[in-house]
């Protein structure tokens, strides 16, 4: 099964289910967001993992088999059109090389990890508006010199 495929059927079958991704790391054991990325092919379930959300979903085997495959991460290498996606690489552009100087002068020269990492979304009550929280933890990786 291609990536596509297995997005479409497992998203249809959340949907035929009336399941949200909080539903499914309860069944799972996993965080919902992990489970998003893994329905959009960015991130490898085991089988144990795969078994519980096929079954969970009512989905067949094969799309359980089509989790535990090694999944080719990212988007592409194009600007993203979706509004949403489009306003976090929009807050990178602005933001980015801030952050980067800020985590610099905390840490000295290295990264923050995208494996070692975690990340949650939250939704906050304000009276002006909900508001969205996401809150990213990774593992700084400093350079290492030769």
């Amino acid at each position: 099964m291609n990536a596509a495929d297995v997005t479409e059927r497992l998203f249809a079958a959340k949907k035929q289910k009336g399941l949200n991704f909080a539903d499914l790391e309860r069944t799972v054991g996993r965080d919902e967001v992990w489970i998003a990325a893994l329905f959009y092919r960015q991130a490898q379930a085991s089988q144990d993992e795969a078994n519980k959300l096929a079954s969970a979903l009512g989905v067949g085997p094969e799309v359980a088999q089509a989790l535990t495959e090694f999944p080719l991460k990212g988007l592409g290498p194009v600007v993203p059109t979706d509004p949403l996606i489009y306003r976090f690489y929009e807050i990178m552009q602005v933001y980015g090389m801030p952050i980067k100087a800020v985590i610099h002068e905390k840490f000295g020269d290295g990264i923050m990890s995208a494996i070692d990492f975690t990340l949650e979304v939250d939704k906050e009550q304000d009276p002006k508006g909900d508001r969205v929280r996401v809150t990213m933890s990774g593992k700084f990786l400093p350079y290492k010199k030769w």
